[in-house]
């Protein structure tokens, strides 16, 4: 039966949250309207009091709250101390790679593993994509089903294709294996191995990834101009001269911001990696899964935190490096 109070209630304060935030808004706009229109009767005073509200939301949801855990990742903040815990400076960041993370597991071996993970995923990720969106842009009967056929993966919630494909990899009764016994293989155990469990977290989130990366590609083939590629046939080059001289260079300022925003997102993938190892083998885990279950199931917060400071420090090093070397960002700073 549905449960109209409830629903009431939950309306009820959202209502008031909406209403909290937009007095804080009209506060905060009558404050600037006395101080840069009244008193020092600034020019640009409408700019400055149109952003202010989106200002103060960046200081509120996200620098405090990262000021906040960079102090946290200094104390020892756990659940026996969570109320009083004490400033310990930089001994959590050598914590994280000098103790287990887990029970058994450390940091490097979870890199090395997540790099794994990473560079399989991103490689399968542009190739397929590159290699649908390269038969997508052709002529063809029905083009708009099958891109949207092809897309229906990314479009589906993480979680539910997780908890289907953990499904279809169960030893007994799942379709993978039920084939592999059809053709007279063993089955595998796919969820209870470490090799087969983390390549069954491969091919769960490959699938996934494809369909966005085809979408970012194709559209970066539409904008290329059909002359190039009929100057290049009027010259003798074949399919794949074209393709490498004509169609690689002019995708590079497409394929080099989509390719860091896929190892990021790839890097700091959680649900796959977390519902396909079901029964938790520290040999799958890969470092947000291990930060996940150090935060949340060992309740080491200060160290959960340093932990968490350390694997942003490697993506943006990543990304600053891989920016400057291929240019992705040229055309934005120009």
């Amino acid at each position: 039966m549905f449960d109209f109070d409830a629903l009431i209630k939950s309306l009820s304060e959202v209502g008031s949250t909406i209403l909290a935030v937009l007095l804080i808004v009209v506060i905060l706009e009558a404050f600037l309207y006395l101080i840069l229109v009244k008193w020092l009767k600034t020019k640009n005073a409408l700019v400055y009091m149109l952003i202010s509200p989106a200002i103060l939301g960046l200081l509120v949801l996200q620098i405090y709250p990262l000021v906040w855990e960079g102090y946290i990742s200094m104390t020892n903040m756990s659940l026996s101390h969570f109320f009083n815990f004490d400033f310990i400076g930089l001994r959590n960041y050598v914590r994280v790679f000098t103790e287990p993370v887990l029970k058994q597991v450390t940091f490097f071996p979870l890199f090395w593993r997540t790099l794994l993970w990473t560079f399989i995923n991103v490689a399968f990720h542009v190739i397929g994509g590159m290699v649908l969106a390269l038969l997508l842009n052709r002529e063809m009967k029905l083009r708009g089903l099958y891109r949207m056929l092809i897309i229906i993966p990314w479009a589906l919630p993480q979680v539910v294709a997780a908890m289907a494909w953990r499904g279809e990899f169960n030893y007994e009764y799942g379709w993978i294996n039920i084939m592999l016994k059809q053709i007279g293989l063993q089955p595998v155990q796919w969820l209870t191995s470490p090799v087969p469990n983390f390549a069954a977290m491969c091919i769960v989130n490959i699938w996934l990834g494809i369909p966005f990366m085809t979408v970012i590609l194709l559209g970066g083939l539409q904008s290329i101009s059909g002359e190039y590629y009929e100057a290049a046939e009027m010259d003798g080059a074949n399919n794949w001269q074209k393709f490498w001289k004509i169609t690689l260079p002019l995708m590079k300022p497409i394929m080099s911001p989509a390719v860091i925003l896929g190892t990021v997102w790839t890097f700091n993938t959680f649900n796959i990696s977390f519902f396909i190892n079901q029964y938790e083998l520290e040999s799958s885990d890969i470092l947000v899964t291990a930060l996940f279950r150090a935060a949340f199931q060992y309740n080491r917060y200060g160290f959960s935190a340093a932990f968490a400071f350390i694997i942003f420090f490697i993506l943006l090093g990543y990304s600053t490096i891989f920016a400057k070397t291929t240019g992705a960002l040229k055309g934005v700073k120009d």
